[in-house]
């Protein structure tokens, strides 16, 4: 390759006197028939010289490229580093700069290439430019990356390839400049996936899952029509997959891509002669994206599944701030539940049980409170629940009963004058099973010089009735023992009154909704009375007399109830007419008076 009159020759770029011809015609040659692609550029970025590999690169005569500015012929003003970073290398500043450009090629297609620049030599007044077409190795890259992202059997982008473009849609340069700024989901899981795979086997499950991939992807085609943005569709693992939307319109969009979802897979699948139906639960979140993040969307989505599926599957639920609220405060709750009982956060209040006839108080019943050191103060109705369903009653009810046992005798000589009242403690049928509850009671009361009589346990309604076996035979061990047995929200259940007899039960506690429906006299605040309560009421409190048993009712709140009830023969009042739960001091006051004034705070 000889140079032209616009530009020195690579020869005239070395050093005359320290090379012979015989090595320049040589460094001549192997510059010119070197299979990489070379140019020579001067101090001012033109080139000077370039070989024929990189012409053949460029689709061009090397000759018809001296002259050129080399940054515009392997687009290195594309980017500002590295513009300022080639700059610097001409300058003499810095030693090399190595990018990678897609150059285009005149016959249309695209080249990668990976551009080196350097030095020509100490104090020479050029750099040399060399490029390597690395297509071959970008493609092989890109397929490698392909299979790394994409599920083997459905082919769809697996979890790794969707977390990315949702960690991408999240970023704030994605949804500040255009769209709506908002981002949907619809996390999918297939009801009874597991039992294909275990009575078909895995082959079968493969198919099912890459048939329900195909119809997951029609319904986002469908629904990426006339819109920016088609929804991605990706396998999570196993039987779970994601619809992500970007730049969603609001929670409208997502609940009709649900549907969508649901109503394509309502047609029963035909694989290999094999014909399977299957339903799907689906959990969708929409929300802003600005301050969301791709762990927290996937959290509301997974819970928002877990609803779908609890609310009996074969649908879709849209996430609710408030029960997620709710959710999150039962598992903290049941997660400090039984270092409470050791932190002495519990704490018994009791209401009072005044006799209907001489309106003096002859027991209580323990209710338990929680002081939550960051929920306040909690009532049984918030975690009892939890309670039982992790075990953790058998302790508390434990703490409980003796804790009030403790409390009755300490009332008992405290007013020797009076007559002592009875502490009535609510136990979990848990409770019988997980714990030998007759043991716990005989050791509390020799504890604690508590009668037996002067113990009543409440039990369900729900609990007793029906009772066979171990519960029946620790009722009967407790009553044995002299200790009463009271059914506490009576009326709610079973009531099989014909089933008491059987039962060592001493009291009935009539549920409060028996006397909220019941005929106030003269009450102007009364709903409209429904006689058959009355009736209902009269003939439990006569049949349970009948029996041997006494009974309570619950829940009441004017002097009219109470005078209704003591007329029809109930032996025991409960409620706020006569005073709300209260504490221990507060019952020492009470236990002085000769009768129980009524409207006690």
């Amino acid at each position: 390759m000889s140079g032209t009159s616009e530009g020195p020759t690579p020869a005239a770029d070395l050093d005359r006197s320290a090379v012979t011809d015989s090595d320049y015609t040589t460094y001549h040659r192997v510059f010119a028939t070197a299979p990489l692609a070379m140019a020579v550029v001067d101090r001012t970025g033109h080139v000077t010289a370039a070989n024929a590999a990189f012409g053949e690169l460029l689709g061009t005569d090397p000759d018809t490229l001296t002259g050129r500015v080399a940054a515009d012929l392997v687009d290195l003003a594309s980017d500002t580093r590295s513009w300022h970073a080639y700059r610097e290398v001409l300058r003499g500043r810095q030693a090399r700069l190595r990018c990678t450009r897609r150059l285009k090629h005149p016959e249309g297609h695209s080249v990668w290439a990976q551009v080196t620049v350097g030095p020509l030599g100490d104090g020479e007044p050029a750099v040399l430019l060399s490029v390597t077409d690395v297509s071959a190795r970008r493609e092989l890259q890109a397929r490698l990356r392909h299979l790394q992202m994409h599920d083997p059997v459905t082919r769809l982008p697996n979890r790794t390839l969707f977390f990315e473009r949702l960690t991408a849609a999240l970023e704030a340069e994605s949804y500040e400049q255009s769209g709506t700024g908002r981002i949907g989901l619809c996390y999918l899981d297939l009801d009874g996936f597991k039992a294909v795979n275990d009575t078909l086997g895995h082959r079968v499950g493969d198919r099912l899952l890459a048939a329900v991939a195909e119809r997951l992807g029609r319904v986002a085609d469908e629904a990426g029509y006339a819109r920016a943005v088609t929804p991605l569709v990706a396998r999570l693992g196993g039987d779970e997959f994601a619809l992500l939307v970007e730049d969603s319109t609001g929670t409208e969009q997502l609940a009709e891509l649900a549907e969508s979802a649901l109503r394509a897979l309502e047609d029963p699948f035909d694989l290999a002669g094999q014909r399977l139906s299957l339903t799907a639960s689906i959990g969708v979140v929409e929300r802003h994206a600005a301050g969301t993040t791709a762990t927290g969307l996937m959290q509301a989505a997974d819970t928002t599944l877990y609803w779908a599926k609890a609310d009996g599957k074969a649908r879709w639920t849209l996430f609710d701030p408030e029960r997620n609220a709710h959710r999150m405060t039962r598992q903290a709750l049941s997660s400090t539940l039984r270092p409470a009982i050791d932190r002495g956060e519990f704490a018994l209040e009791y209401q009072p049980l005044v006799g209907m006839e001489d309106g003096r108080l002859s027991g209580v019943e323990a209710l338990i409170r929680w002081n939550h050191p960051q929920f306040g103060t909690l009532t049984p109705n918030r975690f009892i629940g939890l309670a039982e369903e992790d075990g953790t009653i058998v302790p508390l009810g434990r703490w409980a009963l003796n804790t009030a046992c403790r409390q009755a005798r300490r009332w008992q000589l405290d007013h020797p004058e009076e007559p002592p009242i009875f502490v009535s403690v609510n136990v979990a049928v848990r409770q019988v099973w997980d714990s030998d509850l007759v043991a716990d009671v005989a050791e509390t009361l020799a504890e604690t010089g508590l009668a037996p009589h002067l113990l009543q346990l409440e039990l369900t309604e729900s609990a007793v009735m029906g009772s066979a076996g171990r519960p029946l035979q620790a009722l009967q061990a407790l009553s044995d023992m002299g200790v009463r047995i009271a059914i506490d929200d009576f009326g709610t259940g079973y009531s099989n009154l014909a089933y008491l007899s059987r039962l060592p039960v001493s009291t009935l506690k009539l549920d409060g909704s028996f006397v909220r429906g019941f005929q106030y006299e003269g009450d102007a605040r009364a709903l409209a009375p429904n006689p058959a309560d009355e009736v209902v009421v009269e003939a439990m409190i006569q049949l349970a007399h009948r029996l041997g048993i006494t009974v309570t009712a619950e829940c009441v709140e004017t002097s009219a109830q109470a005078s209704r009830l003591r007329r029809i023969g109930c032996d025991t009042g409960q409620g706020w007419l006569y005073s709300r739960p209260v504490p221990p001091d507060r019952i020492s006051e009470l236990l002085g008076a000769q009768t129980y004034a009524v409207g006690n705070p």
